[in-house]
């Protein structure tokens, strides 16, 4: 059964927690995996790219020259896709890029990443992770106390102010909570610093 270490905020060892075997301890699917993450980066598009067409520049639509006899190519308007500053054919326009996956393949790219984190031995749960007070300095200090210098991705049950506004000025560092975990960002981050109580609801919610 995979295991994550625990501490608490002094940065001190506390002890060991089991983790869930059906949850942080299946092989891990990478195809259902890159579904996701092109999931993912599809729904981020924002599709608001936008040329105009042969027929939307704003051009006269008489003839340059004659068709015959001036030894130049056929030519019928100014504003055709060959001409410098014409429409642009199959012009690309505002449209929606995202789309759905299953739920069955959103919950498997889920454990999956989670399963391939623990396997890496990159999950440490916090004993009790909060924060009296908004202060990036204290913050960055606790995540060096227990090794997290680069990306990590901070999970706590609920939404916590003092722990995002601590956290968002860190470079790298993200927050989010128990309940809308997203495959992309877990493998954004290097590691992941859960919160017990939101590794107790994240066994509940994906069991």
């Amino acid at each position: 059964m995979p295991t994550a270490t625990v501490y608490n905020m002094a940065g001190e060892k506390v002890g060991e927690v089991e983790l869930s075997e059906s949850i942080f301890g299946i092989v891990p699917n990478a195809s259902v995996v890159h579904d996701s993450v092109k999931n993912h980066l599809a729904n981020c598009r924002q599709g608001t790219q936008s040329a105009l067409t042969k027929g939307e520049v704003s051009y006269t639509t008489r003839k340059p020259w004659r068709q015959k006899g001036t030894g130049r190519a056929r030519a019928g308007y100014a504003g055709s896709p060959v001409w410098r500053h014409g429409g642009v054919a199959f012009a690309p326009k505002p449209r929606d890029y995202s789309y759905a996956l299953n739920k069955k393949t959103k919950r498997l790219a889920l454990k999956s990443v989670l399963s391939s984190k623990a396997a890496e031995n990159e999950i440490i749960v916090i004993d009790n992770l909060k924060m009296d007070e908004i202060k990036t300095k204290t913050f960055k200090t606790f995540l060096e106390k227990i090794d997290v210098n680069g990306k990590a991705l901070v999970i706590t049950r609920e939404p916590d102010e003092n722990i995002v506004k601590s956290a968002r000025n860190i470079p790298g560092v993200a927050t989010t909570i128990s309940t809308i975990l997203s495959p992309y960002e877990i493998l954004k981050a290097g590691k992941l610093v859960v919160d017990k109580a939101a590794l107790e609801k994240i066994e509940e919610v994906y069991a």
